[in-house]
């Protein structure tokens, strides 16, 4: 049988993930595994955790690579926060919102859905309302709205739930590494990311910090937490103290890249990667509308890491991105739910947000929308 990865050719991924990533991180992945217990591995977990406490901007201990995607990691925080009955707020903009609202109720949640539109940002004078008319334990929300190209007011809407009393959930799976998170600063209780956007790295673990507070809802459950993989009780038992107990084997292998592109972010400092990600996102604008292309969002609430476009009128949006993948070897994401055929993402994630990878892609859209 013909190996099928040797025919594999590198794509300039300029979607909504995964993005580029680092050379030295695909180097790291090659590092000789080592046992899950190893000493010199808890070592590269612990430089782990220092160095997601720099990205996060947070003094929370508990922070924790989980053995999955994004989505695994949102599934972590609302599983171990959320009882039967709770009562949760989601804050909608977009697919993800969605995804929270879904996970929420599978729990038994008291869950209720305060949307806007797509493509516009979460009003925190309408969050304020909701809040003043019922008591949440949860507030939930998507930092960097994927599906949309958004950047939600997480400061804003962390005052509020602060003020009322609320444990508040933030979604920073695009924004973590491409724009500032503040994790304590906003009062952010439980923030997942994910490797495979702004930090350049493969796919497969997701970045979850949790407060003092959301540990002590945690320890204090009336319920077991329905998901033995994801317990964080369990979890927590393995990535800190002096004894590691045996929870799950850990992804070595890609806990090395993680930790390879954590070095690399740091390296640059997070100043510098916020301010390539701006400066490849101001030069992407300035190319498309020289080509008589649309952004979906208003300046003001523009993510630099996702850009959503409108699709002309009479431009048939699958050939487009398939002569971009297999003519120019440039991949670029297609609408979601309601922007679905209706919008093209362009991803500047990571080592992907660099004005050079920008001018290819221009110059291949000049071709195929001749």
């Amino acid at each position: 049988m013909n190996n099928k990865l040797h025919s594999i050719k590198e794509i300039l991924l300029m979607g909504p993930g995964p993005s580029l990533p680092y050379p030295e991180v695909y180097d790291a992945l090659g590092t000789p595994t080592l046992g899950h217990l190893d000493p010199k591995f808890i070592e590269i977990m612990d430089d782990i955790k220092a160095m997601l406490k720099v990205v996060f901007n947070t003094e929370s201990d508990v922070i924790i690579p989980v053995s999955g995607t994004g989505s695994c990691g949102m599934e972590a925080a609302l599983v171990n926060l959320i009882e039967p009955g709770d009562s949760v707020l989601v804050l909608e903009n977009g697919v993800f919102g969605q995804r929270q609202y879904e996970i929420a109720s599978r729990l038994h949640a008291d869950v209720d859905i305060l949307s806007f539109p797509w493509g516009t940002a979460v009003v925190p004078d309408e969050v304020e309302k909701a809040l003043s008319k019922k008591k949440y334990k949860i507030v939930s929300m998507v930092h960097a709205e994927t599906s949309t190209g958004v950047c939600n007011p997480a400061g804003a809407i962390g005052e509020l739930t602060h003020s009322h009393g609320c444990c508040y959930i933030l979604d920073t799976v695009t924004s973590l590494g491409g724009i500032p998170v503040e994790i304590d600063k906003w009062h952010v209780d439980a923030s997942y990311s994910g490797t495979q956007k702004c930090l350049a790295c493969p796919p497969g673990l997701s970045p979850l910090v949790l407060s003092s507070k959301a540990m002590e809802i945690i320890r204090s459950r009336k319920t077991k937490i329905p998901n033995w993989y994801l317990d964080m009780n369990l979890i927590t038992q393995y990535w800190g103290g002096k004894q590691r107990a045996y929870h799950h084997t850990a992804p070595i292998n890609m806990l090395y890249g993680l930790y390879q592109s954590l070095l690399l972010v740091t390296e640059e400092t997070l100043a510098a990667v916020y301010k390539r990600h701006l400066d490849a996102h101001k030069f992407l604008v300035d190319e498309l509308k020289e080509l008589g292309l649309d952004m979906v969002v208003e300046e003001a609430y523009r993510l630099p890491m996702l850009n959503s476009i409108w699709i002309p009128s009479g431009v048939d949006d699958k050939s487009i991105r398939s002569r971009l993948l297999n003519e120019f070897f440039i991949e670029i994401g297609a609408g979601l739910g309601k922007f679905s055929g209706k919008v093209w993402r362009i991803g500047l994630m990571g080592n992907t947000a660099r004005k050079e990878n920008v001018s290819k892609l221009i110059r291949a859209l000049h071709e195929v929308l001749k």
